[in-house]
């Protein structure tokens, strides 16, 4: 039986892929996250201007051919602080949300498959984490190590793998009782080889759904880490960071805060589109 079990495994991309293309709008999602994501990795190459180049003549300028999305208050061209920015936003989201799903994954395999008093104290930690303010641990990391753009992808993964962690455990329980993870232990498998060879591959698929609903999750972390303050540092830009920038100059220069938002909030919404969608939230 675990060998019908793992012949299912591997058409788990497969799978995935299609719940995206079933979907026209989120096939449309899809697209504008790989084009989007695809424009902000390769802004050196695609920007018009460096992200940090300043021109004092041009302060709060409309938007003009020469600046489509215009100018904020030192001069700087939006579009390539954007684009610039979305490097920055996009990298966090996927860094962190890869150390949750290792952290989370490996947490939450271990507690199932050790059950009774261990799984218990291991869940009961979880918990005791949960309940920090999220807001205070990343001002006492800030205080304590200054800050660091490498602080956020530790305060984001310091927080994010735990509900991961719920998820895998979840599974885990309900795998170690099926047939083949029985019989796996009557044959005397560790349950390293156990976990690695029976609970890992048939997890794969939640754990991939959980990753992608998680990414979004983490950039708007980051976003309200360097609307804060707390997060990247000036002159280096994130969607968070020219959303704070917009809001202060909203009156005098709306261009600085429509632009980055609508960026921001069209990649978020994508990025959810597409979770939903291979979870199963949109089927009709």
């Amino acid at each position: 039986m675990s060998n019908n079990v793992s012949k299912e495994n591997p058409s788990v991309l497969k799978d995935m892929w299609q719940k995206i293309c079933a979907d026209k709008f989120t096939f449309v999602c899809f697209l504008f996250l790989t084009i989007c994501a695809f424009c902000c990795f390769s802004a050196p190459i695609i920007a018009p201007y460096a992200y940090e180049e300043q021109n004092l003549q041009i302060t709060c300028q409309a938007p003009t051919l020469q600046h489509i999305f215009g100018t904020d208050m030192l001069g700087r061209d939006i579009l390539s602080r954007i684009l610039y920015g979305g490097r920055i936003s996009f990298a966090v989201g996927l860094l962190a949300t890869f150390t949750a799903v290792i952290i989370g994954t490996a947490y939450g395999m271990i507690s199932g498959m050790a059950g009774g008093r261990t799984d218990a104290l291991m869940m009961r930690c979880v918990d005791i984490i949960y309940s920090l303010p999220f807001t205070i641990f990343v001002i006492l990391l800030t205080l304590a190590f200054g800050r660091s753009i490498w602080l956020i992808f530790v305060a984001i993964g310091a927080v994010e793998w735990l509900t991961m962690a719920r998820i895998v455990r979840a599974m885990t329980l309900d795998l170690k009782s099926r047939q083949f993870v029985e019989a796996s232990v009557a044959l005397g498998q560790s349950k390293i080889k156990i976990m690695l060879k029976h609970i890992l591959p048939n997890s794969a698929s939640a754990i991939l759904v959980c990753a992608t609903l998680t990414v979004p999750s983490v950039m708007l972390l980051e976003s309200f880490l360097s609307f804060l303050g707390l997060g990247v540092q000036a002159p280096l830009p994130s969607w968070g960071s020219l959303v704070k920038d917009g809001a202060e100059y909203m009156e005098d220069a709306p261009w600085m805060l429509i632009f980055p938002a609508l960026f921001f909030s069209a990649t978020l919404y994508a990025l959810n589109r597409v979770g939903e969608s291979l979870s199963g939230r949109n089927q009709k």
